[in-house]
């Protein structure tokens, strides 16, 4: 398997992000639940078994949730050691005011943030990358 980048400056630089076009939702399921099988996600804690779904299969199921997100994905291939990219996606989203779930895969980080939030959220990330490009010069440097 590909390491993926570690270099912060070159991956928010090239940052792009996706969204998947359709809500999910995290919802709790029984460790033996069918719908695991349609999980894009899942997390298996002590309290239960967490899965990240589409919205439109945990309603055929008439699963309970709470939180209705956006599925966005960072496209550049980031190391899982890489350091710094969840802390710039996670403070830029933070200081919007626009919460931040975070899943890592192999190859990609993946953000859940509110559905009503996903545009606000994907000019945000738009801007994190415009900035990285071109840095604005620092005013307490000489």
């Amino acid at each position: 398997m590909p390491s993926g980048s570690t270099d912060l400056a070159h991956m928010l630089a090239t940052l792009e992000v996706v969204s998947r076009g359709e809500p999910y939702v995290y919802a709790v399921v029984g460790p033996d639940d069918p719908l695991a099988a349609l999980a894009a996600g899942i997390v298996r804690e002590t309290e239960g078994t967490t899965v990240v779904v589409r919205k439109a299969d945990a309603d055929r199921a008439g699963l309970a949730y709470d939180f209705v997100a956006a599925w966005l994905t960072l496209s550049v291939h980031s190391s899982l050691a890489a350091v710094g990219l969840t802390a710039a996606v996670a403070t830029a989203l933070s200081e919007a005011e626009i919460s931040c779930n975070v899943l890592a895969g192999a190859f990609h980080d993946h953000l859940l943030v509110p559905a009503q939030d996903e545009a606000r959220a994907l000019e945000t990330l738009a801007a994190l990358r415009a900035d990285a490009l071109d840095p604005r010069p620092d005013p307490f440097s000489s």
